[in-house]
């Protein structure tokens, strides 16, 4: 929806409460015996408005801002913003060479990269990643990937160059102009 102005609104609550509704859908489907072949469309604006209402208790502490956006070339770009004292704060350091004892303030982060999936399994193949406009080793971003990513069931967490499980058999999510299309 375009105003008469031009612009696009921002996301609502309306489009945070149309993403809740789809992905009980794809976990109550996940959870048959023998599930559908669901086939669920997901806006980026869904998605960003899921961030900016709905997702703020799941975000790590630090974290707010957090935007999607899908590139004309199909990539994904994701972008927050850090509050890199509250970032440390959570998160012990392992050795005087780690860059983030080094930092602090609010920065701007961005990551750019291709996601790809397929039989269950998706992975996200970094391009670029930026901390207050500066370009970071992916050594860095695996770093803060595997931190947050750590569960009981893996206590490792995401590896950025490994291929992950899509939870609610999930077997493939297509990217697309503005859009993900989920498939089960």
């Amino acid at each position: 929806m375009v105003s008469a102005s031009g612009a696009v609104p921002p996301p609502s609550r309306e489009d945070a409460a149309r993403l809740r509704v789809k992905v009980e859908a794809i976990e109550r489907n996940g959870l048959a015996k023998r599930p559908a072949a669901l086939v669920t469309r997901v806006s980026e604006r869904e998605v960003n408005a899921y961030l900016a209402f709905d997702a703020k208790s799941e975000l790590p502490a630090g974290f707010t801002e957090p935007r999607i956006t899908v590139l004309p070339d199909l990539k994904l770009s994701g972008t927050a913003t850090i509050d890199l004292d509250a970032l440390r704060k959570e998160r012990q350091s392992r050795s005087w060479l780690d860059p983030l004892n080094y930092l602090g303030g609010k920065v701007a982060v961005a990551v750019s990269g291709r996601l790809t999936s397929s039989n269950g399994l998706a992975r996200f193949a970094l391009d670029r990643a930026t901390v207050g406009g500066i370009t970071v080793p992916k050594m860095l971003v695996q770093e803060l990937v595997t931190f947050y990513s750590r569960t009981p069931d893996n206590p490792h967490g995401l590896n950025l160059d490994a291929p992950y499980p899509l939870p609610a058999r999930i077997r493939q999510i297509d990217i697309r102009p503005g859009e993900a299309i989920v498939r089960q």
